[in-house]
């Protein structure tokens, strides 16, 4: 079992790259699109909407088929600068999770902000403030208070890089299958599970303690 664990090595920091760049992206598109969707424009809330439906509604794995395979669809736009050298696994696997975890977090960031209390808005109204000066204040504290159920989300966009073998990355699930594929060995899955767990295992626990240090505060 050692053995097999230290084989999966080399997949890994694919694995880790990919959840890392996926987030950094979600988090400040979620953060723009909440603002948008604070700011109660009829027609921009409306697109939101429909994005934020239609990745939440359908299977990620569905997602993951849809951009990669379908540009590769339209020939004239792959050869469009040779857009084909760019269009590979990883970058399409980064995109899917980035807009999947976008489209969660936005509701988890505007959920947060709809339950600031009113006074906490009219507060800042009274001073003068305008809506996107109000916003600037109350949504660091929004999401502060969002932030222990982003900490799921995190361990789920982790997770979630497992599919991305299906479209022929080679990450922990993706070489594993390699693995199998010329073994035979069964245990090699259980190897890339106890990655996984102490993968997730670690991440929650670094979560946990941002979350004490960003909320310290307000304990005090």
């Amino acid at each position: 079992m050692i053995y097999l664990l230290f084989s999966l090595l080399p997949a890994l920091p694919i694995s880790l790259s990919l959840t890392l760049c996926s987030l950094v992206i979600a988090f400040f598109l979620a953060i723009f699109l909440t603002i948008i969707l604070s700011l109660k424009n009829a027609f921009f809330s409306f697109i939101i909407q429909v994005y934020i439906m239609i990745f939440t509604g359908t299977p990620l794995l569905i997602q993951f088929f849809l951009i990669y395979y379908g540009p590769c669809q339209f020939s004239s736009l792959m050869e469009y600068h040779n857009l084909w050298i760019y269009y590979t696994p990883w970058i399409c696997s980064m995109i899917t999770l980035a807009l999947n975890s976008a489209a969660y977090s936005t509701l988890l960031f505007y959920g947060a902000i709809k339950v600031i209390p009113k006074n906490n808005w009219q507060s800042c109204y009274a001073l003068g403030m305008s809506k996107q000066q109000t916003l600037r204040i109350i949504l660091p504290y929004a999401l502060k208070r969002a932030f222990s159920s982003y900490t799921n989300e995190v361990i789920l966009i982790f997770k979630s890089t497992s599919l991305a073998s299906t479209i022929t990355l080679l990450e922990i699930m993706g070489y594993s299958q390699q693995i199998f594929g010329q073994t035979y060995d069964i245990n090699i899955f259980i190897a890339a599970g106890i990655i996984y767990l102490c993968i997730n295992g670690i991440l929650t626990l670094l979560m946990r303690w941002f979350e004490r240090y960003i909320l310290f505060f307000e304990k005090n």
